[in-house]
């Protein structure tokens, strides 16, 4: 699977560009501020419906325009799928697969997983658990569609259970025969969350170490571990214990919606003793590590976007990682750099199938 081209109209800064892809490497050069990142976040749509950077649908409009609009090809190995995703201001998103209307995002996540390397990945360590729980959520989600099932559920739960809290505390009444209602719910909902993470933060933790040390060359031990009440204690008992404090607070305080990943080197929080560049390393290790486990659990190859690479690694590592990738045989991977020589000469030297695009 890859993606054979690109139509983007009144996309962010774009107003009308179109792209015929490698199969292997693609890079977009240019100055900051032409848009490269741009046509990441667009790749990124297609994949997740969404901009990795979480803004507005409408925030992606081009300015003064009243809609915009992506369109690609999909090569498979016997047929060419046509996505179309389309946004208009105050209407509702379409996203289609050859004519056809997604009734459901859902229905979609997966079958075009991608993995976005970025400098954003710093928030990954330095960001509260939030943002952890939200790169293992998408990771599971893109792999697996009755995680992404089952975690919609929960999070639709925890939210009625918490509207119901606060109603009573602006009421000042309280009925625990109303609330337990939803006990067994999210207690159901998060056995199998949790297991499914528990599982895989296991399977992962080998390729985050295989990859640091081909990218890094150190001799670091490093690893994840997956923080969760849920380790010692059923969601069920924990939403008894936490009812008083859930009653004060007015939202569900325990659950695998608290969960946590903790990164480790030579078993100490990296966040407090790793260097920059080790940080930097760790966590596209990290990432590769998801594409590999993308491949492995789905057997489809992931699209690999690297935003801005050189921020996070020197040329000579760079080279590194892109031959590593290419000898994995991970699939697409589209590159973006400020540098159009620098690019060029990596590149070619790799394969003969990259194309280069300057912005």
């Amino acid at each position: 699977m890859h993606l054979q081209n690109l139509a983007l109209q009144n996309f962010k800064n774009h107003e009308t560009v179109d792209f015929t892809f490698s199969p292997v490497i693609n890079c977009f050069t240019g100055n900051n501020g032409t848009g490269k990142t741009n046509i990441l976040d667009a790749l990124h749509y297609l994949s997740l419906g969404k901009s990795f950077l979480n803004t507005a649908d409408v925030l992606n409009i081009r300015e003064g325009e009243p809609y915009f609009s992506i369109r690609a090809e999909v090569v498979l190995e016997d047929k060419i799928d046509v996505l179309t995703l389309a946004y208009e201001e105050q209407s509702k998103k379409i996203f289609k697969k050859n004519d056809k209307t997604y009734g459901r995002l859902a229905d979609h996540v997966g079958y075009l997983p991608s993995v976005m390397i970025s400098p954003y990945d710093s928030n990954l360590i330095s960001d509260s658990g939030e943002s952890r729980r939200k790169f293992l959520d998408g990771v599971l989600s893109q792999m697996d569609s009755t995680y992404l099932h089952e975690l919609i559920t929960y999070q639709k739960t925890v939210q009625q259970r918490n509207a119901l809290l606060k109603y009573f505390a602006k009421n000042r009444v309280f009925d625990l025969d109303n609330l337990s209602i939803y006990d067994q719910p999210l207690a159901n909902n998060a056995q199998y969350l949790h297991q499914k993470r528990t599982e895989f933060i296991q399977d992962l933790v080998p390729y985050v170490q295989h990859f640091y040390e081909i990218i890094s060359g150190g001799k670091e031990k490093v690893g994840l571990q997956y923080q969760s009440a849920l380790h010692t204690q059923a969601m069920d008992d924990l939403l008894a214990a936490t009812i008083e404090k859930d009653r004060q607070q007015t939202y569900t305080t325990a659950g695998v919606h608290k969960d946590d990943l903790l990164f480790l080197m030579n078993g100490k929080p990296l966040r407090k003793i790793g260097s920059q560049g080790q940080q930097k390393t760790f966590l596209i290790s990290l990432k590769l590590a998801q594409m590999k486990g993308i491949q492995d659990f789905t057997s489809k190859k992931a699209l690999l976007l690297l935003d801005d690479i050189f921020d996070k690694l020197d040329e000579t590592r760079v080279r590194q990682l892109i031959k590593l990738i290419s000898a994995e045989n991970f699939g697409q991977m589209f590159i973006t750099d400020t540098d159009p020589a620098r690019t060029e000469n990596i590149v070619r030297q790799i394969t003969n199938e990259a194309k280069v695009f300057h912005l």
